[in-house]
């Protein structure tokens, strides 16, 4: 893992890691194994097809005076591509915070879900994992959480908070309630980041599946300073350019040369290369950095340590 600053100290179980991205591994076993190396019980919860991973805190690890908090993290990835940032990375410092909240045997309000069928998003929101799983928090009440979604965390020392949700126009209800976390999350990263994160339009990942359903959910993702200064130079001087992000669907050059997709070509050239990444064999161990770790974990904790009376 590459770094851009080597007075960095943190643990990264690199060969574990290897291990996951390797194109033959059954992912799902592989991340209840490693959750239960580390003494943490977790159950696969099947839905639509899709299999859900989630971890089963004790009962005391809730206080109902405050909000519950639901971090996501989708472990399914592309045929063909290691999938090192989208969305591996995530999945594994996840599992180690899960596990560090597993030990500290304290009330965090915390739930987990690693969920799959996040890469089906492109054929449409209700083919998402998280559609099925939102659709079921619906049904069960659970409609008050707030809602995470961390995906492609693993490159770049800038934290952007999507602004998928910002232009609802479901209900006013929601939309106060969408505001409400929108802010609450702004604060978090405000405490875990200082002035490394941002408001940017990004591809929906699982919050999609969450907003479809009418429950308010954020997503977080990282970028390298750099990128994020040409991102933004690229929205200001193109206004058509944020719609096109929100409704992009990502090529990996397999597909035949149509209008459309030569469009979607054109529109590459003023993304991120991080998401330039997503889907190929580049999306490897060689390109995460390490400092994206420290950020990571930085803003988990400051989700753990939030409060907001239920």
């Amino acid at each position: 893992m590459k770094s851009q600053s080597d007075s960095i100290d943190v643990k990264f179980d690199s060969f574990s890691f290897q291990k996951y991205i390797a194109q033959d591994c059954d992912r799902l076993s592989f991340l209840q194994g490693y959750l239960s190396d580390w003494g943490v019980d977790s159950s696969v919860l099947p839905l639509d097809g899709k299999n859900h991973l989630y971890v089963n805190f004790p009962s005391s690890a809730y206080n109902p005076m405050f909000k519950i908090k639901t971090i996501i993290s989708h472990y399914d990835r592309v045929s063909g591509s290691p999938g090192a940032n989208d969305n591996s990375f995530a999945n594994f410092v996840l599992a180690d915070f899960a596990a560090e909240l597993y030990k500290s045997k304290q009330a965090h309000n915390i739930r987990i879900f690693f969920t799959d069928g996040e890469e089906l998003g492109e054929a449409g929101v209700s083919s998402q994992g998280a559609f099925a799983l939102a659709e079921l928090f619906r049904k069960l009440g659970i409609t008050n959480d707030d809602v995470y979604v961390f995906d492609a965390c693993g490159r770049g020392d800038v934290a952007v908070l999507a602004r998928a949700g910002l232009d609802s126009k479901v209900n006013p209800q929601f939309k106060k309630k969408f505001l409400s976390l929108y802010e609450r999350t702004q604060n978090l990263l405000t405490a875990a980041a200082t002035n490394f994160w941002m408001t940017l339009p990004v591809p929906y990942s699982d919050n999609a599946g969450f907003l479809a359903c009418g429950i308010p959910a954020v997503a977080i993702t990282f970028l390298p300073k750099e990128e994020v200064s040409f991102y933004y130079k690229n929205l200001m001087a193109d206004k058509n350019l944020e719609k096109a992000v929100m409704n992009c669907k990502i090529e990996d050059g397999s597909k035949n040369a149509t209008d459309l997709s030569i469009q979607r070509f054109k529109y590459q050239e003023k993304m991120p290369k991080t998401w330039r990444l997503f889907h190929t064999e580049y999306d490897n161990f060689l390109s995460l950095t390490q400092e994206s770790y420290v950020l990571m974990r930085k803003i988990l904790a400051a989700i753990a340590n939030a409060k907001t009376l239920a």
